[in-house]
């Protein structure tokens, strides 16, 4: 073999090692990535969410009681546009013309908010508290953060139309995940029923997110993870989680909105606040909580949190 020969063939034998070694890497970063979907996106038990406390106080044991009261609820369902079967419990309050409908957070469950539920019973509204695809009771193998998830809400509303007539004015309550599902929701072409939007340590978008807690969890970069898994979830769920941004879907919102947030969340941080309240030209108020941390607002400070919401709503509702 003379020596051309020889230099072609090492040549050819570097580029099949260079392709292997890119195809190895590119197998690697799906890898990540499929691994990180499951982690995040993948309905279960997480290890980084830390489990609710029971009811320790007489108020928390007596709302959990009347939630709790076959006699209280009623059993709501729906299908979704994709024909997941999607349920939630409906609280009637009388004849009341007023409608909340609670949205849960990440890995809860319409059995989650007994606090809330009663708190609105008391101020007057229908209460309805849908289980989140993929949660609970309703159907879904994968975690829409918000996206998805504000289609389910638009149906729910019309469900509520339907069944208690049009004349109906909601409120769109949410917390955490759900709180990011009602500001993802506040975009869409909503019925003028929809009169006011109330949300509590929502984030401003799954990629900041998740690039957060990515670092958080694992002191990780988001680059190239993040966009990776991306990719991953259009593939496994339907869509690309970079789609799902709070701040872009309140740039077309026009009703008032309350921001709630802790100011020791360590979950949600401090500073997605500034970025949703900024976001939105509605009428708008926010009601930072001192000392609390992530979902914990309502619990640290339960008399101011009802007065702001009630003093929220009482400007926008039944007028």
């Amino acid at each position: 073999m003379n020596s051309r020969s020889k230099g072609s063939s090492r040549k050819k034998l570097i580029w099949r090692i260079g392709i292997g070694l890119v195809l190895l890497m590119i197998l690697g970063l799906f890898g990540i990535g499929n691994y990180f979907y499951e982690y995040a996106f993948v309905p279960g038990d997480k290890d980084f969410i830390s489990q609710g406390s029971a009811a320790s106080t007489e108020k928390e044991q007596a709302a959990e009681q009347w939630y709790q009261d076959s006699e209280n609820r009623q059993a709501w369902s729906l299908t979704s546009e994709d024909n997941l079967n999607l349920q939630a419990l409906f609280y009637q309050n009388n004849a009341s013309e007023k409608t909340v409908i609670i949205a849960h957070g990440y890995m809860g469950s319409k059995e989650d908010m007994a606090d809330y539920a009663q708190m609105f019973y008391q101020l007057g509204y229908n209460v309805l508290v849908p289980d989140a695809r993929g949660h609970g009771e309703s159907q879904g193998d994968y975690v829409g953060f918000g996206w998805d998830e504000r289609k389910d809400m638009q149906q729910w509303i019309a469900e509520v139309l339907t069944q208690l007539g049009s004349t109906q004015e909601i409120v769109l309550f949410g917390v955490s995940m759900g709180g990011a599902t009602v500001m993802m929701t506040s975009g869409e072409d909503l019925p003028d029923n929809v009169v006011a939007i109330i949300e509590d340590c929502g984030y401003a978008s799954v990629r900041e997110e998740l690039s957060y807690q990515l670092k958080q969890l694992f002191n990780l970069p988001a680059f190239p993870i993040i966009p990776v898994t991306n990719l991953v979830t259009k593939v496994r769920a339907g869509y690309f989680f970079s789609q799902a941004d709070a701040t872009k879907q309140l740039a077309k919102n026009t009703r008032p909105i309350l921001f709630i947030h802790g100011t020791e969340d360590s979950f949600v941080p401090l500073s997605m606040l500034a970025q949703v309240y900024s976001a939105t030209s509605a009428p708008k108020e926010k009601y930072e909580v001192a000392g609390a941390e992530h979902a914990a607002s309502f619990s640290v400070d339960p008399e101011m949190y009802q007065t702001r919401i009630t003093a929220f709503l009482n400007q926008y509702v039944g007028q």
